[in-house]
């Protein structure tokens, strides 16, 4: 099959707090675009998107997944992510790539925390957003009341576009207030038959088309004259107008669903494909710097990674966008990053843990392929000579932390490399080896977050971790000014080595004065790594001491500043003034 062109793909996004059906949505579009013969159930564990052991057994999505379907002669990639707030990277990856996000609802709960979180990345990233309130047919749906804290929380630019006749058990029908038709389902869900608005629903239909319409001439000056002079626009002219306020972000729709009944979806999926951006249609990808790319099939191939999966049997899967040119089969690209040169073997179109093999992919579409050598997650790959980074993606910061570790010494390395295996594919967790607290310390978004990373060294990398509290990291300082002196000889035929310093030692906080009775020549204060600081004052006179060993005795200080005598942990906040000693013009050197 040849590539799609970029204005015939559309990239979607699957969004909404947990619980809100995303995976189920992502099936029944897969279902409606007859990509499967059936629709796999979350409870039954055979969905497309979540095909992990993992996300089976717990019934919820944890990892994104990406998904594809042909309508009519759109290709549509779907993005199923997770909707647990532990697991808001999967999600930042993929808003990263995606040119529309479908925001589910659940229509018994309304706007719910993870809802107004995954809006702000939504916002960060400039998004263009479907709203679709769904699960009407549960017996405790409100639509209305779904309706009515959704444009409360994200504004007037939120319009709806269709309203349910009979909510809750039984649900089937839904006014279209674009196309001014009455959707009626039969009980199976699928195809509806379209029927007239009845006359106790005309009014509301009425009226929020009149809304649409100006919502359409709103956004294009040529539009506004012909809604004046005509009072309406024609469906052409509207399908325009709403497709530059989708683009722009002047509007977000709002849909009717039941993804469970296989209700609402296709009318959704019609929309993407009428009126949805396709990548060429967004702005300019941002480059590191500051300069942008544009998505342009006719210019060099400029290739992102936006995430990596580390399968057994297989080894990496990358998956990839083309934000510029055309990537084929068999093409070698070079790293950006690190300069790794990496030859594209086999292309592959993902749906879930299912892959098939392309010849090629065109600007703006998504993909995967294997075993390359040296790139991960957030690199760019260009042809030879030329350096372009896709700005990188900002991942939330960790929220909570644990020491790990191996069942047995022998062990340390194995664990080691799984973390560092796992750091590869999941950038939202930072793994550090604390030199200070003596413990493998691992961060990440929660609890249930740092419990996959667990499952995935134990299944993977066959390393069972144990946790521990990390260590609370002390620091210690002084309390009150102290005077020593020390001297250091030692002979051993030939050159010897001698040195005496005298110093004073004290607490040091911000605009302290200079040390009393003492003649301050030089005084560097420095801001020390583990916090806090050092101020290093040289008063000695007279040169007792040559110059030349200030470094000297400032890094011996240094060193004994990261082991306290009390708690043995770093030092903070004092001031040391070297002030008299001795040298001999031998046997003392740096």
């Amino acid at each position: 099959m040849a590539a799609f062109t970029t204005d015939k793909i559309r990239n979607v996004v699957l969004v909404g707090h947990s619980g809100s059906g995303k995976t189920t949505f992502a099936e029944t579009m897969l279902y409606e675009a007859q990509a499967v013969s059936r629709r796999g159930a979350v409870g039954d564990s055979n969905t497309q998107s979540d095909y992990t052991a993992l996300e089976q057994q717990r019934g919820h999505s944890l990892f994104a997944s990406v998904l594809h379907c042909n309508w009519k002669d759109n290709k549509i990639n779907i993005l199923d992510t997770p909707g647990l707030d532990d697991f808001a990277g999967e999600v930042v990856t993929a808003l990263k790539v995606a040119d529309t996000a479908v925001m589910l609802l659940n229509a018994r709960s309304g706007v719910e925390v993870g809802t107004e979180l995954i809006w702000e990345y939504i916002e960060d990233f400039d998004t263009p957003t479907i709203f679709v309130i769904n699960q009407l047919d549960h017996e405790k749906s409100d639509f209305e009341m779904t309706l009515d804290q959704t444009i409360k929380r994200f504004g007037n630019r939120v319009l709806p576009l269709q309203f349910p006749v009979n909510q809750g058990p039984g649900f089937n029908a839904i006014v279209d207030a674009l196309r001014m038709v009455m959707y009626v389902f039969p009980p199976e869900g699928g195809k509806p038959d379209k029927q007239p608005i009845p006359a106790e629903h005309k009014g509301r239909a009425d009226e929020m088309h009149n809304a649409l319409v100006e919502a359409a001439a709103e956004n294009d000056e040529a539009l506004m004259e012909k809604y004046f002079d005509a009072g309406t626009l024609d469906e052409e002219d509207l399908a325009r107008g709403l497709s530059i306020g989708m683009t722009h972000r002047q509007f977000f729709p709002v849909f009717c669903a039941s993804g469970l009944q296989d209700m609402g979806s296709g009318r959704i999926m019609g929309f993407i494909h009428d009126i949805c951006p396709s990548p060429a249609d967004r702005p300019p990808a941002e480059l590191e710097g500051g300069a942008t790319k544009p998505c342009d099939a006719s210019a060099r191939p400029c290739v992102f990674i936006f995430k990596t999966v580390n399968e057994p049997k297989v080894g990496n899967v990358s998956y990839f966008k083309v934000y510029s040119g055309v990537l084929k089969a068999g093409d070698e690209l070079t790293n950006a990053d690190n300069g790794t040169v990496e030859r594209f073997s086999q292309l592959f179109e993902s749906e879930g843990k299912n892959r098939d093999a392309v010849e090629a992919f065109r600007a703006g579409d998504i993909g995967c392929t294997v075993k390359l050598k040296g790139s991960h997650t957030n690199q760019t790959l260009n042809p030879k000579g030329a350096d372009l980074k896709i700005r990188r993606i900002r991942f939330p910061s960790p929220r909570i932390r644990m020491a790990v570790v191996p069942p047995s010494k022998s062990e340390v390395e194995k664990m080691a490399h799984a973390l560092h295996s796992i750091r590869e594919e999941d950038p939202t967790l930072l793994v550090e080896q604390s030199i200070e607290l003596k413990q493998t310390i691992i961060e990440g978004q929660g609890e249930m977050h740092l419990e996959i990373v667990k499952y995935k060294a134990e299944q993977n990398f066959g390393v069972h971790l144990e946790t521990a509290e990390p260590r609370i990291p002390y620091r210690e300082t002084i309390t009150r000014e102290a005077n020593k002196d020390y001297r250091h000889k030692k002979q051993s035929g030939g050159a010897g080595q001698f040195a005496e310093v005298h110093m004073r030692i004290e607490p040091y906080y911000e605009g302290m004065p200079a040390p009393h009775g003492l003649n301050a020549k030089n005084t560097e204060v420095e801001d020390l790594k583990w916090g806090g600081k050092f101020s290093f004052v040289w008063a000695i006179v007279g040169g007792v001491i040559d110059s030349r060993f200030i470094n000297a005795i400032k890094k011996g200080i240094m060193s004994k500043m990261e082991e306290g005598p009390s708690t043995g942990s770093y030092c903070r906040d004092i001031r040391v003034s070297i002030y008299d000693g001795k040298m001999h013009p031998v046997d003392s050197n740096d």
